[in-house]
């Protein structure tokens, strides 16, 4: 093994060393926020924390907004940080439910799990990007960094810079599975970022990148970014429906065990026809 070999070889340990110290530290910093806040409000009749993924996170604030109209005496506070720091949260019980956007790993089976809803995974570039149209090979070459020039898609004769989310984060698992396969993985080389808002705000930013965010969130923002068809066929909710668009993921609600009290109320209200037919205005797939 030559010298810059061994370079690269401790360059990539320390990439992934720092990857997991970086999941650790975000799972500490929530469940911290999360006893600061139960301390706060979990003696009040009706509190209930909900924490985890940053793709849930939005649509849980607004069944939470809507569910404070029929309760207004209930207290929900909604939190980020994560699939992993939500299912970790949801284990030690320092959060009543936990929020996922990805299945449950076999050690994670012991919890209590109900999905409210399905949602897309939309691959995006930015408008002036003229891809309209990858296959799914095509885009693991890109985030295995197999291929490294738009021009080997019809586009410009530039640089893919590739952005992609955390570890830990059910978007970036979902993504692993459904893409890559258990054979490979993302390209150390890629841009991280900590949520679906920071990767479309870098695509609607940057001409020559590529990202992925729920599908849900490709309209929404003051920048427009693209969404890729994937093997012809267009990133819709119709499609995802019809099953002819297959990057989609669960998103979960998660629990030490079965919910009771305000936190049960919470989830048959989301589960409720009132609950599904906010979450499918808002571009989800309804239970």
């Amino acid at each position: 093994m030559n010298k810059n070999s061994g370079f690269r070889i401790r360059d990539r340990i320390s990439r992934r060393r720092r990857a997991r110290l970086s999941k650790m530290v975000s799972i500490a910093t929530l469940l911290l926020t999360i006893c600061i806040l139960a301390a706060c409000c979990g003696r009040q009749t009706g509190a209930v924390i909900i924490a985890g993924s940053t793709s849930v996170q939005p649509y849980a604030e607004i069944l939470s907004e809507d569910y404070a109209h029929l309760y207004p005496d209930s207290i929900i506070e909604v939190q980020g940080g994560g699939s992993a720091a939500g299912i970790t949260a949801a284990e030690s019980g320092t959060a009543q439910i936990g929020m996922s956007s990805r299945n449950l790993n076999e050690s994670e089976q012991d919890l209590w799990s109900v999905e409210i809803a399905k949602d897309g995974l939309a691959v995006i570039v930015n408008p002036n990007n003229p891809v309209i149209d990858l296959k799914l090979d095509q885009v693991r070459d890109i985030y295995t960094g197999a291929v490294l020039n738009w021009g080997e898609f019809g586009g410009p004769d530039a640089a893919i810079h590739v952005i992609t989310r955390e570890e830990g984060s059910g978007s970036r698992s979902a993504f692993e599975e459904l893409v890559l396969g258990s054979d490979y993985r993302v390209t150390p080389k890629a841009i991280v970022q900590d949520s679906n808002g920071a990767v479309r705000q870098l695509v609607a930013d940057d001409p020559y990148s590529i990202g992925f965010i729920s599908l849900g969130l490709v309209g929404i923002g003051e920048k427009p970014v693209k969404a890729l068809q994937l093997d012809d066929i267009p990133a819709t909710r119709e499609n995802v429906i019809n099953g002819s668009y297959i990057l989609y993921r669960p998103f979960l609600f998660v629990a030490k065990s079965e919910p009771e009290g305000t936190a049960k109320q919470f989830i048959d209200f989301v589960l409720s026809p009132e609950g599904q037919l906010i979450l499918s205005d808002e571009g989800l797939i309804p239970e």
